[in-house]
């Protein structure tokens, strides 16, 4: 008989832990989150000479090995949620980081741009246990505010990849070939493999546990569907993700090779404006214990809309090429606010689902991918050379998170609860 669903008790983190302290347990997790930053920026670099090894003619193909990775990366959270609550979330991140690096194997073997896009897709497969089961290793431990605090700090340290990795990407560049990308992820997986075996003990709490079956699965599924917190956070959730993975796929054509042609510089501007986000993260986490998240992450919304305005605003006063220090300025605002939004949407779409919280993660972060990953491509396809199309994007998709934020909490914004 499936476990029951009812929330977990308020006292369930105060259990005794034998697993790493809290700047280690923190780390840890972040790395898992940081695989897939770390395979998607790190590729950016490689763009150009990608589509000159497979003669692509349009370069807004390139972008496809962003999309692809996510759609894989979407599609297997269903999977890996329901598993990890019946046999643990040790045993299942570790066959997934397996998977990950036999995709980056692929990768490098590509004899063709198809094979390297099925070879993302596995990736992307593999990659998806880390997301799912980090959020739901923090909600084994965590709830309510010091979850939310929790996420913000893995999410600082998760930020940090993308100030780094198109450095790392362009490093591994020099060596010759754009296969050597997929070393520095290989290399990443190894190290986080053996730390994580190492540390990191099995986190599912014994009275958790849930019988593999359809039925437990569905059951659970339907919990998170009539939840309402749950699928409208979520579904803000995805909205705001569409807006950083459209400005992801255009990143590279934006700042290196497009509109403002950076160059070897293209590493730094992408790092300024994720270090917007990392900023942004920290103040959040020092911030949500005392203001609570929906009064953050309401009035972070809010703030990106209309930011996301004044993008609109400068692309069209400057003909679709604004200067770059005030592009950048504005774009780094933005990134900014969004950080108030996303982990307190996160956390405050799980925080009634703890009795099932790896299937809840599992389902929330599929639906909050695919939906992100599908908006954030419409964005990248409409690139054409200006930014317009990701002032846009931005104003469009914020709006909507604001509105759907606004019916999950029947018309009540920024009044926080006891837990939010």
């Amino acid at each position: 008989m499936a476990a029951p669903l009812e929330h977990p008790p308020a006292t369930e983190t105060a259990r005794a832990w034998n697993g790493p302290g809290f700047a280690e347990f923190v780390a840890i997790v972040a790395l898992m989150m940081a695989v897939t930053a770390m395979s998607i920026d790190n590729l950016l670099p490689a763009f150009p000479v990608i589509e000159a090894h497979f003669g692509l003619s349009d370069p807004n193909r390139a972008q496809l090995l962003v999309y692809v990775y996510m759609i894989g990366f979407g599609l297997a959270q269903v999977v890996y949620g329901p598993v990890s609550d019946t046999y643990g979330r040790r045993p299942v991140f570790l066959a997934s980081l397996a998977l990950y690096a036999a995709g980056c194997a692929l990768a490098m073997a590509a004899p063709s741009f198809e094979w390297l896009l099925a070879a993302r897709v596995i990736q992307g497969l593999g990659a998806a246990g880390g997301r799912v089961l980090s959020t739901a290793i923090v909600r084994d431990r965590f709830a309510g505010r010091e979850m939310a605090s929790v996420m913000s700090l893995i999410m600082m340290v998760f930020l940090i990849v993308p100030m780094v990795a198109p450095a790392v990407g362009g490093l591994m560049l020099s060596f010759g070939s754009w296969t050597y990308v997929f070393v520095s992820m290989l290399v990443l997986a190894a190290v986080l493999a053996v730390w994580f075996t190492a540390r990191m003990p099995e986190t599912l709490h014994p009275e958790y546990r849930r019988p593999l079956s359809l039925s437990a699965t569905g059951q659970a599924v339907m919990l998170t569907l009539r939840t309402r917190v749950a699928i409208g956070y979520a579904t803000a959730l995805g909205l705001m993700t569409g807006c950083i993975m459209g400005y992801v796929g255009s990143a590279q054509q934006l700042f290196d090779t497009g509109l403002y042609r950076l160059g070897p510089l293209f590493p730094l501007a992408f790092g300024l404006v994720a270090g917007a986000m990392g900023t942004a993260t920290l103040v959040n986490a020092r911030l949500v214990r005392t203001l609570g998240m929906r009064t953050l992450s309401h009035a972070g919304t809010a703030a990106f809309v209309a930011v996301g305005l004044v993008q609109v605003g400068l692309g069209l006063a400057y003909a679709g090429k604004p200067p770059l220090p005030v592009f950048l300025a504005v774009l780094s605002l933005n990134q900014f606010l969004i950080s108030f939004a996303m982990p307190n949407f996160n956390a405050l779409a799980l925080q009634p689902l703890g009795s099932i919280a790896g299937t809840a993660s599992s389902f929330l972060g599929f639906y909050t991918t695919m939906l992100g990953a599908s908006c954030g491509y419409v964005i990248g396809a409409a690139f054409d050379g200006s930014t317009l199309p990701i002032g846009i994007g931005y104003a469009a998709l914020g709006g909507l998170a604001l509105l759907v934020v606004a019916w999950t909490e029947h018309g009540k914004l920024f009044r926080g609860g006891v837990s939010g």
